[in-house]
């Protein structure tokens, strides 16, 4: 019996968190749905029927094609580029879900008009923007974003500007995100503040049909006194450090001297050779200096008295 109540919690955490992960995958997917509904609501509202003055008016438009035929082609007849797509408006309603393009497509001239959308990607400069980080620093950041068109009908219809505004809330989202950071995070995470910026953007962007490719952050502009502090506290590091390398080294060199001395303190004659070695290299320079060498036991008798 034991036994088998740790069983039954476990079974019960499992179905827990089983249940809370359906629960999150609902959430998302309910609001995926909601973003499709909102324009396709939009576009049905734009693409809605035209009414008996429109009908009208759209076979009247059609006659008047068709009786003036030769001159009217140079009218209907619209090309668009490769990277174009044309959003075509029929007395003001959108006339489908899908814009046109590329290459040629017939209009009604008198009832129909079109406005042609770029789906290159296009790229910006964020101007400097003086920000307080999380650390009470000022900083002066700017940055660059790519983006492009992913949806023309959405572009058209749902912003009057689409680059425009996204230029405005680049600089906006740019503020937000690093109001979060502090000038480590800051100077070390850039590809991370890259990674938030453009999640961020895409998602605001997502409903005027603008796909934001890349964010990347280009310089960051600190005060000179605060470029100062940080320059001394680095050169202060690394002198610092040289010291500790120094003594390291002095260290390492005595104990080699101890060494050496141990081993000539064993062979006298060691010393000897050391001297002829010395006053080989001393010769080899070219110079005036010479050098007699005096033994020790000499000196060390004088010292005694």
């Amino acid at each position: 019996m034991r036994s088998a109540k740790p069983n039954i919690s476990l079974q019960k955490l499992v179905q827990e968190e089983v249940v809370d992960q359906h629960i999150e995958m609902d959430g998302e997917i309910e609001s995926q749905k909601r973003r499709g509904r909102s324009n396709d609501d939009l576009i049905s509202e734009q693409s809605g029927s035209l009414g008996c003055i429109g009908s009208v008016l759209v076979f009247l438009s059609g006659l008047f094609t068709v009786l003036l035929f030769p001159l009217t082609i140079w009218f209907c007849f619209r090309i668009v580029q490769e990277y174009e797509r044309a959003v075509i408006f029929r007395l003001g309603r959108i006339i489908d879900r899908k814009a046109k393009g590329p290459g040629i497509f017939f209009i009604l001239p008198c009832t129909d008009s079109i406005i042609k959308v770029d789906l290159r990607t296009v790229s910006f400069d964020i101007p400097p923007q003086e920000i307080l980080t999380k650390d009470s620093v000022t900083v002066s950041v700017d940055g660059v974003v790519y983006f492009r068109v992913s949806d023309p009908i959405s572009s058209v219809a749902n912003v009057s500007n689409a680059d425009f505004s996204t230029r405005l809330l680049a600089q906006t989202t740019l503020r937000n995100v690093l109001g979060t950071k502090n000038l480590a995070e800051l100077l070390s995470d850039r590809e991370g503040i890259s990674h938030s910026m453009q999640s961020s953007l895409d998602e605001a962007t997502d409903p005027w049909g603008i796909k934001v490719e890349r964010v990347e952050i280009k310089d960051v502009k600190l005060p000179h006194q605060l470029q100062r502090a940080m320059a001394a506290e680095a050169e202060a590091t690394r002198e610092a450090r040289a010291k500790v390398i120094a003594a390291e080294g002095e260290m390492n060199a005595s104990r080699a001297l101890k060494e050496a001395a141990l081993v000539i303190g064993e062979a006298p004659a060691a010393l000897q050779l050391r001297y002829l070695q010395t006053l080989n290299t001393i010769s080899a320079e070219k110079n005036s200096t010479i050098i007699f060498p005096l033994p020790m036991d000499l000196i060390s008798h004088f010292m005694k008295k």
